[in-house]
C-alpha cells in the first residue's frame, strides 16, 4: 500500500484552536463496568398493565351494580367472589373473562349504555314491583345490557328519565354535591299567586330542611295562572309536590321537562332513545358545586 493511499484512508482529527498541536488523538472512553446489566428482552405486560384486565371495583361499576366506592365496600364486606373464591383485597384486578359474583349473583362486564325516556303516567320507577304494578323497565324492553333508572320519578309524574349501567355516572348524577339541574312543569288546582311564586324562590323550611327553587315563573297562556315552571337542583324525594303542598295547592299534573340538560324532545310518552356521544361527554364533565 502506498503512502498516498494510506494517508487517504487514515483518520486524522482536525485541530481546533486553543489545543496543543502535538500529541495523538485519543477519544475518551468510559471504563467498562462489570455490574452494568446486559440488554434484556422485552418482558410481557404484567397483569396490571394488561388491556383486558381492570380493577375489581371498576368491573362491578361497569356492570351497573353501584359506584366504584360502593363496590369497595362490597369487596371489603366479603360479598364479592371471583372464580368461586371470595375476594376482600382492594385493588384486586380481574380479567373480563373472569366469573365475578356479588351477593351470590353473577355479573358480567358490559358495554356502557345511556338512555333517555319520556316516562308516561302510571309506571313506577323500579326494576321490579312485588305488587305487580307496571314498571318503567317494561317500556325499555329486553336489552343485552342491564340498565337501571337514574334517580326516580313517582308513579304519577311524567317526563325525562335517564337509564344507564354506568354506576359511576349514576352516583354522580344523583349525588347532592353535583347539584344536577332539573326543570318541572306543574299544573295546580287553582291560580298560583305571584306572592307564592316569590316564596318558592326565596325558600322555606320543610320537615327535612330548608328548600328553595332556583327559578320559578308562570308559563300558562293568557290569564292562566295554574301552570308554572320550576327549576331546582334538589334531589329530595317528591320535593316538587311537597313544596307545592306546603303553599296550599294540589298538584294536578307534574312533568319533568329537563334533567341534566337532557330533554324529551321528539319523544312521545313511553318512547326512549340512546344518548349521543356528545350528551354522554357533557354528563361526565358536569362539575361539582
Amino acid at each position: 500500500m502506498t503512502d498516498k493511499k494510506r494517508n487517504k484512508d487514515s483518520y486524522t482529527p482536525k485541530q481546533r484552536s486553543g489545543t496543543p498541536k502535538k500529541g495523538t488523538f485519543k477519544p475518551k472512553r468510559k471504563p467498562f463496568n462489570k455490574t452494568t446489566p446486559s440488554p434484556q428482552k422485552p418482558k410481557p405486560l404484567k397483569r396490571e398493565e394488561d388491556e383486558d384486565s381492570m380493577r375489581l371495583n371498576r368491573f362491578i361499576a361497569n356492570a351497573g351494580i353501584c359506584s366504584r366506592r360502593e363496590a369497595d365496600s362490597l369487596i371489603e364486606s366479603g360479598s364479592v367472589s371471583v372464580n368461586g373464591k371470595v375476594v376482600t383485597e382492594l385493588g384486586t384486578r380481574v380479567s373480563i373473562t373472569d366469573k365475578v359474583s356479588v351477593g351470590g349473583q353473577s355479573i358480567k362486564h358490559e358495554k356502557k349504555v345511556y338512555i333517555v325516556m319520556n316516562k308516561p303516567k302510571n309506571f313506577i320507577t323500579s326494576v321490579s314491583d312485588p305488587k305487580g304494578r307496571k314498571t318503567v323497565m317494561q317500556l325499555v324492553g329486553k336489552m343485552k345490557q342491564r340498565v337501571y333508572p337514574v334517580g326516580r320519578l313517582d308513579r304519577a309524574t311524567t317526563g325525562v328519565l335517564m337509564f344507564t349501567n354506568d354506576g359511576d355516572l349514576t352516583k354522580k348524577l344523583t349525588h347532592p354535591r353535583y347539584g344536577v339541574k332539573k326543570i318541572y312543569q306543574v299544573t295546580v288546582d287553582k291560580n298560583f299567586s305571584q306572592a307564592d311564586l316569590n316564596i318558592l324562590v326565596d325558600g322555606f323550611e320543610l320537615e327535612d330542611g330548608f328548600i328553595k327553587a332556583d327559578a320559578a315563573s308562570f308559563i300558562g297562556k293568557g290569564d292562566d295562572r295554574k301552570t308554572i315552571g320550576i327549576e331546582l337542583h334538589s334531589g329530595k324525594n317528591r320535593i316538587v309536590r311537597r313544596m307545592i303542598a306546603h303553599l296550599g295547592y294540589n298538584v294536578i299534573k307534574l312533568d319533568r321537562v329537563e334533567f341534566a340538560n337532557l330533554t324529551k324532545k321528539d319523544l312521545a310518552r313511553g318512547q326512549w332513545r340512546y344518548l349521543t356521544n356528545e350528551e354522554v361527554a357533557f354528563l361526565k364533565m358536569l362539575p361539582g358545586k
